[in-house]
């Protein structure tokens, strides 16, 4: 990295945290004894994540604890009972029984956060159907792929969203018996569109008793749809003991405690926002946040405030939005209820880690994971000091490596500190995937010589702690030096004018490729050749001739997908001039 800064970290805990002691508590954890921690069904018969998260809690005190507080972008604020959510939820899992819907069909969801998306989950997993979520922002077409991938009998949505998005593709999707409406702002729909049901209606139809079936920890639970650089998304399968891994990560990774109030920003059509948006603070019997607008610093901040936020898991790009915002606004509020700030989606650069401590008082801790690993595969937590820009360590129970393929098709371990080659998990933790739907080719190719392969290039120091360096398909070979853009963007992101960067590897006839930069800049700021000039001069004196960027192009804005990564192959095939691929997920 450019520098290398340790934050410390705070000795004076009011809460002392669940990971307090790394090397001991890694070296007695098991996945058994963390599956200890949950009830399981009553009678021995299997494991399931909606029990974890609701059922089990209705029994004792925390039945009426605030589960879900809702907060909708028009100022209302609701709050959901862990009673009540398994109301509504039992009422939903009998709709879906009243359809004729069968254990291990599909569920979508095509919604913004808004209350019926978390009763939908819920209620899908009580009757062991598998809960598909969707970005409210798809256009027709990536919601077609999705839906006719994984052969959905079943779509929730809102009646907006099914005139502009659904409706002129419904005939092309013969496996969709059933679209459930949900009126604007939550009211049942007014009149019935053709071949369409009203959610709440069904709902209220329908009693607030259900028995959840027998759930082997296997059954298909969740289908999360990741793009690829090239070809169809891919659809990752995941199971109910993912719970087992939703739960314990949460109280290691993001240290929950029972009092915690807890916000994760994320919209539940990216993992995140189902594994730690959903599961995770429910299984530890939290209160959880909920807000269905978009990001605006004033709200976050009013939001952190007045709900008395204690924990908060957001994402880089909103992390360096507020930061484009400046310390002062932040400054204005109350914050002494937050104790732990963590961030994901794509690498925290160094800067927005060590302003987190500026602005906060608190440094953003990092943590690292995929759609296929379901959970927090490696992070920085509570107790550990923190070294700005790493990904971390592994989580308790997380074996990883660093390795590179060999000709015979299997992969070696590089065991040196500071080499680059291929982050790799050994298998076995019980919210890795299952499959890529309909596709185990694919899936096996993410394999070889009892390592999960993640696609991502990173290093491991010697204390272990692992730096990304960037996708397979994003590291830069330049003049025989292998250059990761994150280490590039989080210089440029150090100067004064720049909001964000992002760098991609040009095609050169001499140097094989060279580095080129797309920045955007913060208000005050405009583009120029001076600034050029002055960006490439400033990253040629901290990165070297070897590493700096040749090329500087400015854009009003970065593209991004939904859940706040910014899409370099995107840029890369606009500057080449290629085919842009899946772009769905694609920020609107």
């Amino acid at each position: 990295m450019p520098w290398n800064p340790i934050i410390k970290s705070r000795r004076d805990w009011e809460t002392i945290p669940n990971l307090h002691d790394y090397e001991s508590v890694r070296k007695e954890f098991s996945w058994e004894q963390a599956r200890t921690e949950l009830d399981g069904l009553p009678d021995g018969q299997g494991l399931n994540i909606a029990h974890e998260a609701v059922v089990r809690h209705t029994i004792g005190p925390l039945g009426q604890q605030t589960a879900i507080r809702w907060l909708g972008k028009s100022g209302q604020v609701e709050d959901y009972s862990y009673a009540r959510l398994d109301d509504l939820t039992n009422r939903f899992a009998n709709t879906l029984q009243g359809l004729g819907v069968v254990k291990g069909d599909r569920v979508f969801v095509l919604a913004g956060r808004i209350p019926e998306l978390y009763i939908t989950a819920l209620g899908t997993l009580k009757h062991r159907a598998v809960f598909c979520p969707l970005f409210s922002a798809f256009g027709p077409e990536p919601i077609r792929a999705r839906l006719t991938i994984g052969q959905a009998k079943v779509l929730v949505t809102t009646e907006s969203l099914y005139q502009r998005k659904v409706a002129g593709i419904r005939e092309t999707l013969p496996h969709l018996e059933h679209v459930l409406l949900i009126g604007e702002e939550g009211r049942p729909t007014a009149t019935p569109i053709p071949g369409t049901q009203s959610f709440h209606q069904l709902l209220e139809q329908h009693p607030g008793i259900y028995r959840i079936g027998p759930t082997d920890p296997e059954d298909a639970a969740l289908l999360h749809f990741t793009s690829g650089t090239t070809g169809t998304p891919k659809g990752a399968l995941h199971v109910h003991s993912a719970v087992v891994a939703h739960h314990i990560t949460g109280k290691l990774a993001l240290d929950f405690h029972p009092a915690d109030i807890f916000w994760c920003t994320a919209d539940p059509g990216w993992v995140t926002g189902t594994s730690y948006g959903i599961i995770a603070p429910l299984t530890n019997g939290l209160t959880s946040i909920v807000d269905e607008a978009d990001f605006e610093a004033k709200r976050w901040y009013g939001i952190l405030q007045d709900h008395r936020v204690s924990v908060w898991y957001t994402a880089p790009t909103a992390i360096r939005m507020m930061i484009k915002v400046g310390v002062d606004l932040v400054r204005k509020y109350d914050l002494r209820p937050l104790r732990f700030l963590a961030s994901v989606g794509e690498p925290l650069n160094p800067e927005a880690v060590v302003w987190g401590e500026k602005a906060f008082g608190r440094p953003f801790h990092d943590n690292w994971w995929q759609t296929e690993t379901g959970g927090i595969m490696i992070a920085n937590y509570a107790a550990m000091d923190v070294r700005p820009g790493s990904m971390g360590r592994p989580l308790p129970g997380i074996e990883a490596g660093i390795v590179k393929k060999t000709e015979s098709g299997g992969v070696e371990v590089l065991n040196e500190p500071d080499v680059q080659g291929e982050l790799a998990l050994r298998p076995g933790w019980p919210s890795m995937f299952r499959g890529y739907w309909n596709e185990p080719e694919r899936y096996k190719k993410c394999f070889a010589s009892g390592w999960y392969l993640t696609g991502d290039v990173a290093k491991k120091d010697a204390d272990g702690y692992f730096w990304f360096v960037g996708r397979a398909d994003d590291v830069i070979k330049t003049s025989g030096h292998l250059i990761g853009p994150f280490e590039v963007e989080s210089v440029l992101i150090e100067h004064k004018a720049v909001a964000e960067a992002a760098v991609i590897g040009k095609p050169d006839p001499v140097a094989m490729e060279i580095v080129k930069a797309f920045v955007s800049l913060k208000d005050g700021h405009e583009p120029s050749e001076a600034l050029q000039r002055e960006l490439l001069g400033f990253a040629r004196t901290r990165l070297g001739a070897a590493v700096a960027p040749k090329e500087i192009a400015f854009l009003a804005t970065l593209p991004k997908t939904r859940s706040g990564k910014i899409m370099r192959r995107l840029l890369k095939a606009r500057e080449l001039g290629l085919p842009e691929g899946d772009t769905s997920t694609l920020e609107a």
